[in-house]
């Protein structure tokens, strides 16, 4: 068993818990046809919501060995349904061939996306790219203040100014700084705002108009972090990013010990988005490519896995 995919597993433990709880029905019996609504319930109560779970029960009913499964088999082929459907949603983040490539981050506040910033800026380190960061997040002074103790860190540049600054005015001297410095990536970080709040949501708006005035094609990737404990309200702030933030990849955080882990397999059935990386654990080693596969045989705590 791989290093993450054992974090993966115990992370997402409460998931497969209390998908298994909601089971309790199983125990070692034959899963009869009968049984399947109850199976859908389960399902829907582990946040896969409605169209998902009612899309598993489907593929399970038209299997010919259903009466056959115990509950070690049932997660077996639960396992199998989730990870057909999230694979599409499985994509390997390649950065664009712009220089600097500008990445935009977003998400709520307590989402993670500041320390994500940081665990991506030393990913791509790593990988030999030079990196800057700016500091939009503007609107809190411990937001700036953890960006510099990340970028430090990974030994990168980080662009700032005083709490309540302009933060596309920020993300603009930022990008005129990585170009005239010949910076690979330049990531910016902008403030948690609610989906439902139009103005900070306007502001958002703001920095992506602003800065496709040094280049046109900039934001190159928008990222959205979201949090797993959510559940299915993270599905609401992803639509409601999508629309304004032109999302292009989807990071989920948190998932270290949330029963709520399901919900990813909703929002990449509703919105179609790459899911580009997992989270499941503060250490940067724990932000990893979103593997469908492992990531199902964790939430249905079945016994395959993937090393």
């Amino acid at each position: 068993m791989s290093g993450f995919f054992a974090s993966l597993k115990s992370g997402l433990t409460k998931s497969s818990k209390a998908l298994g709880d909601s089971l309790s029905f199983l125990g070692g019996k034959k899963l009869s046809a009968s049984q399947l609504g109850e199976l859908e319930d389960a399902l829907i109560m582990a946040d896969l919501g409605v169209a998902t779970a009612g899309k598993i029960v489907e593929n399970l009913r038209a299997r010919r060995d259903l009466a056959d499964l115990d509950e070690a088999g049932l997660r077996e082929a639960l396992a199998s349904e989730i990870g057909t459907l999230l694979a599409p949603s499985q994509k390997t983040f390649v950065l664009p061939d712009a220089k600097p490539a500008v990445i935009l981050m977003s998400g709520v506040n307590g989402a993670g996306k500041t320390t994500t910033i940081g665990k991506l800026a030393k990913k791509f380190i790593t990988e030999g790219k030079t990196v800057m960061l700016a500091a939009g997040d503007t609107f809190r002074a411990a937001a700036g203040e953890q960006l510099q103790v990340w970028g430090a860190r990974a030994g990168v540049a980080v662009v700032s100014a005083e709490p309540g600054a302009d933060a596309a005015a920020l993300s603009y001297q930022a990008l005129e700084r990585a170009q005239a410095e010949g910076i690979d990536v330049l990531m910016i970080d902008t403030a948690g705002r609610l989906q439902s709040n139009d103005n900070l949501m306007a502001e958002l708006e703001k920095i992506i108009r602003v800065i496709a005035k040094l280049d046109d094609t900039a934001p190159h990737e928008s990222l959205l972090v979201l949090d797993a404990t959510t559940g299915q309200n993270a599905l609401t702030q992803a639509e409601a990013f999508l629309k304004r933030a032109n999302v292009s990849g989807l990071i989920m955080t948190k998932l270290d010990g949330t029963a709520r882990g399901g919900g990813l397999v909703a929002i990449s059935q509703k919105l179609h988005l790459p899911i580009y990386f997992i989270g499941v654990g503060e250490q940067a080693e724990d932000l990893q490519s979103f593997d469908a596969e492992q990531f199902a045989l964790a939430l249905t705590g079945a016994t395959g896995e993937k090393t």
